[in-house]
């Protein structure tokens, strides 16, 4: 016991821990190694009564193709609330061009109205038909 207490505490610092962390790495490499040969021997050994249906493409070019087609209808929908927002400031201005063409009309219907009361006050409801007789 006391040796491997002596190697822990020369291993911590020393060129020793550097090869015992080597070969741990290299010891889980050849585990990976050997995992992955004997997957694929299993995978070799499959019967070949078991038939997988064949794709028309596969799937990674369906997925690609889907995204596509997918991005495609985003950047459409994007154009067209563009154009929508062109229209609606279009429109915005035309309102505004529209808003201030009325401003004076109001202004003078307004006088009009004020005038035809300054007007009706000097016309009697009784003179209105003293006028001009065919």
């Amino acid at each position: 016991m006391g040796d491997q207490a002596g190697d822990g505490a020369q291993g911590s610092g020393g060129p020793e821990s550097a090869g015992l962390v080597g070969r741990s790495i290299d010891e889980f490499v050849n585990q990976l190694r050997s995992f992955t040969d004997r997957a694929r021997s299993m995978a070799g050994s499959v019967p070949s009564k078991l038939h997988l249906p064949v794709l028309p493409s596969p799937p990674g070019a369906m997925s690609a193709a889907q995204l596509r087609a997918i991005a495609q209808t985003v950047r459409a929908q994007r154009e067209s609330i563009a154009a929508m927002q062109a229209q609606l400031e279009a429109f915005d201005q035309q309102m505004a061009v529209f808003e201030r063409l009325l401003d004076p009309l109001v202004e003078w219907s307004a006088s009009w109205a004020r005038l035809e009361e300054a007007v009706g006050d000097f016309v009697r409801p009784g003179t209105a038909g003293d006028g001009p007789r065919n």
